[in-house]
């Protein structure tokens, strides 16, 4: 399967339902009053984090996602149906950013963590929710909101305890078919392993997952080789195994050149903790293992043979020891700053609350003018504006939160230019 950790995708909730606009037509009443009933509000859409996958490649093929939208009201006061809301499965560690600006919406690391990332637009109210002593017939209803969209860029940074890293052909592919449940293609050339594998790690009651990283090489962080793309995947994983190859010419310089290409990328995966094993000592005397354990003397590396099984068993409990030392730390950490291991999942949720209709501003253009305002353009986006009551309905809201006043102020004369979001009307003074 092809491996993809990168995506760009285009999502838009689903739009509000219109209110409807009608009267009740029953036996002897055949002018009722209004009864249209309220549009249903559009589905969101919403990313979720599914421990059953490891890469983003079902968004090759598809890119543009689209919720379902509400159903328009009905008459005798019938809501419309709320629009469906759409699940779109990520791997666990999926970073999401915004196109273009590449702010962070939410980084989904913990499994069936899930945000709702597009709001679908509220369903337009129907004309018996504007009756009032001094309106007892209102001919308008409102326009469902379009829902929210926007263009995504996700990043996949793979969720691993352990990464195994080093030059290539130096058996990283081998020690994780060894020691896990994966099953990698192994091969006796450069860059046989060309995405991360994953693999699952029992040790007694102790489990825990290992990715073998695709190998690096000297000027990595400048693009050679495989270049760091995979680094990323590695960013995450409380401890890394440095895999030495014992027949290799200079292993200090290996290590040295390994390390230096993780201190390009980040200062943060430099100081990460390491365990340092050295592989293919069936292939040397004890003598030359004597030797290269005393070059690494301050590093007290383990010792093993992938082929023949040396030394596995020892290098599979010290890795539980780091593991366990790791997540020990990481909820230390955390109950220091207040989290609780028993917290519920988060759901990350876009601010629901209505925005506040008196925070807006009036500019005057060079003969027009424009009103900005959260709230006051989501009540002009539902505004029907070819309903004279609709237009009036905006035109009363704009007196009551002093709007007209502001733009008195600032000269607005009848017949000039309003504009508010997308929309435009004609200025009109209400007594």
């Amino acid at each position: 399967m092809h491996f993809c950790d990168e995506a760009h995708i285009k999502v838009k909730a689903g739009s509000g339902g219109n209110g409807a606009m009608s009267f009740r037509r029953e036996k002897y009443i055949p002018l009722g009053g209004p009864d249209g009933g309220n549009g249903g509000t559009g589905g969101n859409i919403i990313l979720a984090a599914d421990p059953n996958l490891n890469t983003l490649t079902h968004f090759l093929t598809q890119k543009h996602f689209e919720a379902e939208s509400g159903e328009k009201g009905g008459t005798n006061d019938r809501y419309g149906k709320k629009g469906e809301d759409l699940i779109l499965k990520v791997p666990v560690g999926t970073i999401i950013r915004e196109e273009g600006t590449h702010e962070k919406l939410a980084d989904l690391s913990q499994i069936q963590e899930r945000v709702v990332i597009v709001r679908g637009g509220r369903g337009g109210k129907g004309n018996a929710n504007f009756k009032s002593s001094t309106r007892q017939a209102p001919d308008f209803a409102e326009l469902g909101e379009p829902g929210q969209e926007k263009e995504l860029y996700l990043e996949l940074k793979l969720i691993a305890d352990i990464a195994i890293i080093g030059y290539p052909s130096v058996g990283k592919s081998t020690l994780i078919s060894r020691i896990s449940n994966a099953r990698p293609k192994i091969a006796d050339y450069p860059f046989t392993t060309l995405v991360p594998n994953l693999g699952v790690v029992k040790v007694d009651d102790v489990d825990f997952v290992v990715a073998d990283i695709p190998g690096l090489i000297e000027g990595a962080h400048e693009g050679k080789g495989l270049g760091i793309e995979f680094l990323r995947h590695i960013e995450r994983s409380k401890v890394l195994v440095h895999l030495l190859d014992s027949t290799r010419e200079d292993l200090k310089a290996d290590y040295k050149t390994i390390n230096n290409e993780l201190a390009c990328y980040s200062k943060t995966l430099a100081k990460q903790k390491q365990v340092l094993v050295v592989n293919k000592i069936d292939a040397l005397p004890e003598e030359a293992v004597a030797k290269i354990r005393k070059q690494f003397s301050a590093k007290k590396p383990l010792f093993i043979s992938c082929v023949a099984g040396k030394g596995l068993k020892e290098l599979l409990y010290k890795l539980k020891e780091v593991v366990q030392q790791e997540r020990k730390r990481v909820v230390s950490v955390e109950t220091r700053h207040g989290a609780s291991s028993e917290e519920p999942q988060h759901v990350f949720r876009p601010h629901l609350q209505l925005p506040e209709v008196h925070n807006y501003t009036v500019r005057k253009l060079k003969n027009d003018y424009r009103v900005s305002g959260k709230r006051l353009e989501q009540i002009a986006v539902m505004t029907d504006f070819g309903s004279w009551g609709g237009l009036q309905r905006l035109r009363d809201v704009f007196k009551k939160v002093g709007v007209q006043k502001e733009l008195i102020r600032l000269g607005a004369q009848e017949g000039d230019k309003i504009y508010i979001g997308e929309q435009v009307f004609d200025f009109i003074k209400l007594d």
